[in-house]
């Protein structure tokens, strides 16, 4: 499963929600939004399985491995996709944390970008456009 992302992504962050630590079996998730009009489904199979895990929001997970590749809330305008879910997500690091009284103790928390005068989108690497779920 394949697909393509365009347009100025938002800034990488990590949820610590309980809601993310059980669909993701770990401690946390690592999104980077696009705009939804911005994204193409390019593979073979078309759009992701998609289940709703709240009443207003739903996943995309691979048909075939079951890897989570995103969120959609109703009535959005931009998809959320998972970091690992990227081709190349290796010059970014999450600069937001939302959660954070969730988040386990082993863990250090993001630092709290939201509060400093960093600019988007300075703040982070410029990212690559092509995305898959797995290598």
């Amino acid at each position: 499963m394949r697909f393509t992302v365009t347009g100025s992504p938002n800034r990488p962050r990590t949820c610590n929600c309980t809601h993310c630590q059980r669909l993701s079996g770990g401690p946390m998730m690592s999104w980077l939004s696009f705009p939804l009009s911005g994204l193409t489904w390019t593979g073979d199979g078309g759009e992701p399985a998609w289940h709703h895990t709240w009443p207003d929001s739903r996943r995309g997970f691979c048909p075939d491995c079951g890897s989570q590749l995103c969120a959609l809330d109703d009535e959005a305008r931009s998809i959320a996709i998972t970091l690992p879910a990227l081709d190349d997500a290796s010059g970014l690091a999450p600069v937001d944390q939302s959660f954070r009284d969730d988040a386990v103790a082993w863990l250090p928390q993001v630092p709290d970008t939201r509060r400093s005068h960093r600019i988007w989108p300075d703040a982070v690497p410029p990212c690559s456009p092509t995305a898959v779920h797995h290598r």
